[in-house]
């Protein structure tokens, strides 16, 4: 049977004792990542759902709001759909700063919650 981290979802071998994608105990002991204890490992800083939204509404096409959320692969992809499509394409990150600011989008790259 399959175990997975109860904190972000990913699956786990049977045997560790933390997730190794988000840190998070799978005994229920503390984890051993800096003493960090939101659920992530690394920045556990917050980023701004509002920022966020506004970056994909009005900067979406170049994957402003992809670079600030983390997701590096994902903003070059559309920057380089908004070139191919001579700018049809931005039309994606407009929609997705539309779902960040309605809440559909609602965590960065490492799995933290978007900030209000």
């Amino acid at each position: 049977m399959a175990k997975y981290c109860t904190s972000c979802g990913t699956q786990v071998e049977e045997g560790l004792k933390f997730c190794p994608n988000c840190g998070n105990s799978l005994d229920g002991r503390v984890p051993t990542n800096g003493g960090n204890t939101s659920g992530s490992i690394g920045n556990s800083e917050a980023k701004s759902k509002i920022v966020a939204g506004l970056l994909g509404v009005f900067l979406g096409g170049w994957g402003i709001h992809n670079f600030y959320l983390g997701f590096n692969n994902k903003a070059i992809i559309q920057i380089i759909v908004t070139i191919v499509t001579c700018g049809i394409g931005a039309l994606w990150g407009f929609i997705e700063g539309i779902l960040i600011l309605v809440g559909n989008i609602n965590v960065d790259a490492n799995g933290n919650p978007l900030q209000d």
